[in-house]
């Protein structure tokens, strides 16, 4: 098992990531699993491990291509790219990244809060333009201090969130399947109540199926013409043609998004909106977390060979 060949599979590993897991392993590379048929079939054969990385979709026909196929260690906390039903039918386990990268997507979270509300890139696009000093001061924009936020999905990253937002003085409210043990934090059952609620709605679902167009035409009704939504998780969380219309129409006040459908080719609607913060899928992109991120997805591929427990299974 020691000999086994691990396939990169992912256009975004940077040199540092391929040489890590290649020097573990002997390895081979294609850029998505759209190219996996190219391989021969005696490199196919010896492949027993997979290290994922990206969001194009990898399911039961290209895991079929590998006969000896245990494991896909996926590089991220979301792994809705990949089949996990078919995974698990057919024996392979699935590992993902979570944790190490809480910090970070919490962080972009606030950060997008504070540059949507005071209106940071415009502010900076007055000073470089020269407005600032032709035309003076900005127009007021918005006080986030001592909001009300709301948090659909509490997991760990939407629990980061609100305990950051708390020193911001702000009430938090959340949605999540169930009630969870909170330090006072409001619950609702579903997310149109929570939408009515607060001032700020940040969306720190998993991505997948069971949550796609999770936050729909209701809820950003609900949030109303001064309401703002902000998306760290995934593009198909929100309806985005509802987030769209809801926009250009000012039935609500705003959005900050670091996630889009068709990423990076994204609806060229949002580049007309003077009222959005847009960010490119970057809310782990720090060199600390993203080391940690592939040393973790290491870490899983080198406890299966060895036969001991995975780090971070999924299934």
């Amino acid at each position: 098992m020691t000999d086994a060949t691990l396939l990169l599979c992912g256009a975004g590993f940077n040199d540092e990531e391929r040489a890590r897991l290649s020097n573990a392993f002997p390895s081979v590379h294609v850029d998505g699993p759209d190219l996996m048929e190219g391989l021969d079939d005696a490199t196919r054969a010896g492949i027993r491990a997979i290290a994922f990385k990206g969001h194009k979709p990898l399911g039961g026909a290209q895991m079929d291509l590998f006969p000896e196929l245990g494991i896909i260690a996926n590089f991220g906390v979301g792994y809705d790219a990949i089949d996990v039903a078919a995974a698990t039918a057919r024996g392979v386990r699935v590992t993902n990244t979570p944790d190490v990268l809480n910090d970070d997507v919490a962080d972009l979270a606030v950060a997008l809060i504070l540059a949507q509300a005071r209106r940071m890139v415009v502010g900076a696009d007055r000073v470089a333009s020269g407005r600032w000093a032709r035309e003076g001061e900005m127009p007021l924009n918005r006080k986030v201090s001592g909001a009300k936020a709301g948090i659909v999905g509490l997991g760990r990253i939407g629990r980061e969130i609100a305990n950051r937002l708390t020193a911001f003085k702000m009430d938090i409210h959340y949605h999540s399947r169930s009630e969870k043990e909170t330090p006072g934090w409001t619950y609702h059952a579903d997310p149109v109540s929570l939408a009515g609620a607060v001032d700020f709605l940040i969306v720190a679902l998993v991505g997948g199926e069971e949550t796609r167009n999770y936050v729909g035409r209701e809820v950003l009704q609900a949030l109303g013409p001064t309401g703002v939504v902000v998306n760290i998780s995934r593009g198909t969380t929100i309806d985005e043609a509802a987030l769209l219309d809801a926009l250009e129409a000012g039935t609500i006040g705003g959005a900050a998004l670091d996630v889009f459908l068709n990423e990076p080719n994204i609806d060229p609607r949002f580049l007309a909106l003077d009222n959005v913060v847009l960010q490119p899928h970057q809310g782990s992109g720090t060199v600390e977390t993203r080391r940690a991120m592939a040393e973790l997805q290491l870490a899983n591929i080198k406890a299966f060979v060895e036969g001991t427990a995975l780090p971070t299974p999924v299934n």
